[in-house]
C-alpha cells in the first residue's frame, strides 16, 4: 500500500557489506518510486533501539550474510514486531548453515553433493578429499573464502591458516562437480526460469557476481527442457524443504556428461538474494514480465511476522 513507512535494512558487518549497501539503494529507489515513505538505515548493533524508535510499517530486509541472513535479524525484527521480507527466522539459519541445508536436502530427496565439515586448520594440513574438490565456509556467502583445489595443487590452500581469517573455524569440503553453473529463484510459491552463469574469471567469485562484466548470464539457460525443469522443480523443493519465505535462490550444478538429470546437484539456498544491477533475482522477474520496482513492492507486500 504507498504510502506505507518500510524501513529498508542494508549495509551491516559481514564480508558482504558492500553488496548489501549495492542492493539496498536502488530497492529503495524503487520503493518511493512507488508512493512508499522509505529510511534506509545502515544495520549496526543499535538495530533494535533504532527500529522502536522508527516504527516502521515494514521491514524489507536486503542485508547479506550475518546477521541478516542467519535468522539473527529475523529474532530481532520479531521481538519488536515488524513485519519483514524474506525467510524467518529458522529457515534463514538452517539455510545459512551448508552443512544443515545440505542434510535437509537429502532428507527431502533433493540431490546434493557429498563432503565433510572439517577445522580449517586440518583443511590445510592435507588434502581432505580427492582433488579436485571445494573448500569453502560454512556459513557465508557470495563466494567468499571459497578456494577450489585441483590435481595440480599439491598442497591445500595456505589461506586457511592465516590469523586474519574470518570465515569461521569450520570449513566445508565438498567433491568439485565439473559442468555448468546454474541458479533459479523462488517467488512465493513459484520458481521462476533458470539461468546459466559463465563467469569471465576461473569461476563464479565473488567478483564475477557483482563486478560488471564479471560474468555471462544465459536466460534461460541453453540446457535441456528436462534439465530445465528439473532445476525449476528442485529450487521449489528446497525453497520448501527449508521453510523459506518470499524469494529465494537455489543455485546448482549440472555435470552435462550425465545421463539425464542425474547430473544436477543443488549446492545451496541463498534466503537474501542480492538485488544489486548485476543480480540474478532481478533479471529472473524481468524474464517474468516482473519490473524490479514491483519485484520490490511484492517483497515489501509479502512483509509479515511469524515466518
Amino acid at each position: 500500500m504507498p504510502g506505507k513507512h518500510v524501513a529498508v535494512l542494508m549495509g551491516g558487518w559481514s564480508a558482504e557489506r558492500e553488496v548489501s549497501l549495492s542492493s539496498g539503494k536502488p530497492c529503495a529507489a524503487a520503493l518511493e518510486s512507488k508512493g512508499y515513505r522509505v529510511t534506509k538505515i545502515d544495520v549496526g548493533r543499535d538495530i533494535a533501539t533504532v527500529l522502536q524508535t522508527l516504527k516502521p510499517d515494514a521491514a524489507l530486509n536486503v542485508l547479506h550474510g550475518r546477521p541478516g541472513e542467519d535468522g539473527t535479524l529475523q529474532g530481532i525484527l520479531e521481538i519488536v514486531g515488524v513485519p519483514y521480507s524474506h525467510s524467518g527466522v529458522l529457515a534463514s539459519a538452517l539455510a545459512m548453515k551448508k552443512d544443515l541445508s545440505k542434510a535437509i536436502f537429502r532428507a527431502a530427496g533433493i540431490p546434493t553433493p557429498g563432503g565433510m565439515l572439517v577445522s580449517r586448520q586440518a583443511a590445510a594440513k592435507e588434502h581432505v578429499l580427492e582433488r579436485p574438490y571445494v573448500i569453502k565456509p560454512n556459513s557465508e556467502g557470495s563466494s567468499v573464502g571459497v578456494f577450489i583445489v585441483t590435481k595440480e595443487h599439491e598442497y591445500p590452500p595456505q589461506e586457511l591458516t592465516r590469523a586474519d581469517w574470518e570465515f569461521g573455524e569450520m570449513v566445508l569440503a565438498e567433491p568439485f562437480i565439473r559442468g555448468k553453473e546454474l541458479t533459479c529463484a523462488v517467488m512465493g510459491d513459484e520458481a521462476l526460469g533458470v539461468i546459466e552463469i559463465v563467469p569471465t574469471a576461473r569461476f563464479y567469485d565473488y567478483e564475477a557476481k557483482y563486478a560488471p562484466g564479471g560474468s555471462t548470464h544465459i536466460l534461460p539457460a541453453e540446457i535441456s527442457p528436462f534439465v530445465y525443469q528439473e532445476a525449476r522443480r528442485l529450487a521449489l523443493a528446497a525453497h520448501r524443504a527449508l521453510g523459506c519465505r518470499g524469494v529465494s535462490r537455489a543455485d546448482f550444478r549440472w555435470d552435462d556428461t550425465a545421463e539425464g538429470v542425474g547430473g544436477l546437484v543443488c549446492l545451496e539456498v541463498n534466503t537474501q538474494p542480492g538485488m544489486t544491477e548485476t543480480s540474478l533475482v532481478p533479471e529472473l522477474a524481468a524474464h517474468a514480465g516482473i519490473p524490479f520496482a514491483e519485484l520490490v513492492q511484492w517483497m515489501v507486500e509479502d512483509a509479515s511476522l511469524n515466518r
